[in-house]
């Protein structure tokens, strides 16, 4: 049995949407099947609601599609620090899975994009893995096996895979390209692995 991977997150210039595509085909080159989600942003009041399908890019997130994979890749731009309102509204609608335990002992790993250097990439990566240990998720990291990590001049970090934006890194350098590659790969590697011992 081919196992999905969730690829979800939110993104608003861009970087972190291509992180997910990177991290996406790296679950494919290790053979599973990679579900690309967003959400929708969030606004002060809430009695607008965004239609079902947004205007471009994949669709909306919902319960089940968490419920259904046997791994997960989470990605956020970094917002002071920590992960978007947005992504954080969804995590915390996910209360019955939890309750369920319907994400325990499934792999996950986490991805980030920063306009500045010390903008806060490593504590937005653990602020994504909380809610995530809460559910009984594996946290799943990039070893210092993967050669980028030693190479990279911009992002890429043992928590996960980052993008440094900034006005002279606009596109994803060649080693944030390869930790977003490998952080999909090896989640993915682990969630068959996993699925193989039920």
């Amino acid at each position: 049995m081919i196992s999905t991977i969730l690829v979800l997150y939110y993104s608003r210039g861009g970087r972190t949407a291509a992180l997910a595509r990177h991290a996406a085909r790296g679950v494919e080159s290790a053979g599973a099947i990679a579900r690309i989600r967003t959400v929708p942003p969030v606004a002060a009041t809430t009695t607008a609601s965004d239609p079902p399908i947004p205007n471009d890019g994949p669709p909306y997130a919902e319960l089940a599609d968490l419920a259904e994979a046997d791994g997960l890749l989470l990605g956020s731009p970094t917002r002071f620090g920590n992960m978007a309102a947005p992504l954080k509204h969804f995590l915390d609608s996910t209360s019955e899975l939890w309750l369920a335990g319907t994400l325990a002992d499934r792999p996950a790993g986490v991805f980030t994009a920063t306009s500045s250097a010390h903008g806060g990439q490593e504590s937005t990566l653990l602020s994504m893995t909380l809610p995530l240990l809460h559910h009984g998720m594996l946290i799943v990291g990039v070893p210092y096996t993967e050669a980028a990590l030693f190479d990279t001049r911009t992002g890429g970090s043992p928590y996960g895979a980052t993008h440094l934006a900034t006005a002279w890194n606009t596109a994803l350098s060649k080693d944030e390209i390869a930790v977003a590659h490998a952080l999909g790969a090896r989640v993915a590697r682990i969630a068959m692995r996993l699925s193989t011992a039920r």
